[in-house]
C-alpha cells in the first residue's frame, strides 16, 4: 500500500500538478493586483463603484415592498472576469506564444512541420467510395 502511494506521488504528473497549483496561487495574486491597480480605476472613470450593487430594475412585490434585482453586481463580475482574461492574455499568454514562435524559428522549425498532415474530408470520402466499389465488384460470397 505504501509502495503504491510512493509510486503515485513520484509520478511526474502529480509533481507537475502540485507545482501548477502553487504557481497558480502566486499568479492569481499578480493578476488580481494588476486588475485592482489598473483596470478597476479605469472602470471607476465610467461607473460609480459604490452604487453598482443597487443598479437594476425594481419591481413591487406581492406584499407591496419594492424588490430590486441587483444587476450591477452581475455587470461588475462580468467586467472583472473580462478584465482578468484580458490581462492574462496580453500580459502572459501572448508574449509566451511570441517567444515560443521565435524559439521555433531559431531552431528552423515551423508549426506546420511539427504537425502531421491529415487527409481532407474530400480525400476520405473518395477513399470510402473506392472501398465500397471494390466490395461491390469483388467476388460474391457463395452460400
Amino acid at each position: 500500500m505504501i509502495k503504491g502511494f510512493k509510486e503515485f506521488i513520484l509520478r511526474g504528473n502529480v509533481i507537475d500538478l502540485a507545482v501548477a497549483v502553487v504557481i497558480g496561487g502566486a499568479f492569481t495574486a499578480i493578476v488580481n493586483s494588476i486588475v485592482s491597480s489598473i483596470i478597476n480605476p479605469i472602470v471607476a472613470l465610467f461607473f460609480e463603484a459604490d452604487s453598482m450593487g443597487q443598479f437594476g430594475p425594481t419591481i413591487n412585490g406581492i406584499y407591496g415592498q419594492p424588490v430590486t434585482f441587483p444587476l450591477g453586481d452581475l455587470i461588475s463580475a462580468v467586467i472583472s472576469f473580462f478584465a482578468v482574461a484580458v490581462v492574462v492574455y496580453f500580459v502572459f499568454v501572448y508574449p509566451m506564444n511570441h517567444l515560443k514562435q521565435r524559439a521555433a524559428a531559431r531552431a528552423g522549425l515551423s508549426a506546420a512541420e511539427d504537425e502531421p498532415k491529415l487527409p481532407t474530408e474530400q480525400e476520405i470520402l473518395v477513399q470510402i467510395r473506392d472501398l465500397l466499389e471494390k466490395q461491390q465488384s469483388g467476388p460474391s460470397p457463395r452460400a
